[in-house]
């Protein structure tokens, strides 16, 4: 399975991570204003918002979503016609609360009658057979991507799968599964695109399979196929809370994906993406498995902003992109990562950092299988930074950026940042995370009232590790 960085189409006691580097004080980020609770809100689930200083969403006047909806703009829905009528009803910039109930499948028409790939080709000329036959490498060359006739069938076809699958989320807006109903949306795409103020929690996201991948003979040294959907896409998004979800490619593994062209023909792409100068996100409480370009911070190293917070999160069964980071801040902390091989998805590196990125990676807990190195875990460019601590692997400290930069001296990340976290909610040692996160982490945990917000640290000082009162 490929491990490249595919372009989108057209640590005895040494202190883990980096020793002695030390972040540089600057660039703090704003403390946010606490918001309190409104006895004319209802104190359940879908009301809830983002605890005060739980990462980069707290910024600010933080993040509350749909929290004052109307009652009128409480949706509950449980098919594909009543998420998109939900999502699109007006006005735009009015609160709103959509409830998921049960398991809605997007690849169905407005009656819920299963849509396949050859019902979004039908009449627009696309056939696989002749789309291989045009680009075929030995035919087309590789010196171009794909135009012509063939191509723009391919894309008109794409298209109307997009019209069924893809689901723009407004500004102002809570997407919240219904505790006990198994909630979630297979085959669908949630898109935050130039909105503010949304919050997506306890969803089972899984399987978004583009029927129709592009080939690009020029991505990389021997072409890749591109698929187009991501089960959650941030695009210039600002205050966004992704927390309590699943995300995984089951039941449709990557490992049945044939080889046309010499070529993996994926049919996945990521599975939370935060691109094109969104802002201000915290992803906490998720779980990552079975999928392979993960999770993409920066559209490109040109991108903007980023400033991202992930913690408590678990990827198992994970190739790569947890995240790879461009041009941002990003913090990772208490987040549990198991390189075991699973469903096929053999792991390639954990976090990557690159154009760069400034990652500070605290209290972080490796699980390593018996066939990876930890000079692996990590990647980059060579301009990418990593700074942290408390960080372990099997239960032990290790240098990471050291083992990485020993087994790669030409592209050696960088150990020292020049911003430091201040919204930290939450913050704790690695040790316990496998066992906890297990229990609290994913779709399925939360109840009806929320559950527990996460304990809030003392203020005080940053010295490399947790905050000191």
């Amino acid at each position: 399975m490929s491990a490249s960085l595919h372009r989108r189409p057209t640590g005895r006691r040494r202190l883990a991570l980096v020793g002695a580097s030390t972040l540089v004080a600057a660039g703090l980020g704003a403390v946010p204003l606490v918001v309190k609770a409104d006895a004319a809100v209802p104190a359940d689930l879908a009301h809830g918002v983002l605890p005060a200083r739980d990462g980069r969403a707290a910024s600010g006047s933080g993040t509350t979503g749909g929290r004052a909806a109307a009652a009128a703009r409480v949706f509950t829905v449980s098919t594909r016609a009543e998420l998109a009528r939900a999502l699109a009803a007006g006005p735009a910039d009015a609160p709103r609360i959509v409830r998921v109930k049960g398991l809605i499948d997007a690849g169905t028409d407005d009656g819920g009658k299963p849509q396949s790939c050859a019902d979004y080709a039908a009449g627009t000329g696309y056939s696989l057979d002749s789309y291989l036959k045009a680009y075929d490498p030995a035919v087309w060359g590789r010196a171009k991507v794909p135009a012509g006739a063939q191509e723009s069938a391919r894309r008109a076809a794409q298209a109307r799968q997009a019209a069924r699958i893809v689901f723009t989320v407004p500004a102002r807006t809570t997407v919240v599964g219904v505790p006990g109903t198994g909630a979630g949306i297979t085959g669908g795409s949630l898109v935050v695109k130039n909105a503010d103020n949304v919050i997506i929690r306890n969803l089972s996201l899984t399987d978004v399979r583009d029927c129709f991948p592009q080939w690009d003979p020029t991505d990389g040294s021997t072409g890749n196929w591109n698929s187009a959907y991501d089960a959650v896409s941030l695009r210039g998004a600002t205050h966004v809370w992704v927390d309590h979800n699943s995300f995984s490619d089951d039941p449709h593994p990557d490992s049945a994906n044939p080889v046309r062209f010499g070529r993996e023909y994926q049919v996945h792409d990521g599975a939370l993406d935060i691109t094109n100068a969104s802002d201000l996100v915290t992803v906490g409480y998720n779980t990552f498995s079975n999928h392979d370009k993960t999770m993409l911070i920066g559209s490109s190293d040109k991108d903007t902003k980023l400033r991202v917070t992930l913690h408590h999160n678990v990827f198992r069964g994970i190739v790569q992109r947890a995240p790879l980071a461009r041009v941002g801040q990003i913090h990772l902390y208490d987040n549990y990562y198991d390189t075991t091989e699973s469903e096929g998805y053999a792991h390639s590196y954990s976090v990557n950092s690159r154009a760069g990125a400034q990652v500070v990676a605290q209290n972080n807990y490796w699980k390593l299988s018996s066939d990876r190195k930890v000079s692996q875990l990590l990647g980059g460019d060579g301009t990418g930074a990593i700074a942290g601590s408390g960080n372990l692997v099997g239960g032990a400290p290790v240098d990471l950026v050291a083992a990485h930069n020993s087994a790669n001296p030409g592209k050696k990340i960088k150990a020292a940042v020049d911003w430091r976290p201040t919204l930290t909610a939450g913050l704790e040692p690695a040790a316990g995370l496998p066992a906890k996160l297990a229990a609290k982490a994913g779709a399925g945990v939360l109840t009806e009232t929320g559950g527990k917000a996460a304990p809030k640290p003392a203020r005080g000082t940053y010295d490399g590790g947790n905050p000191t009162g």
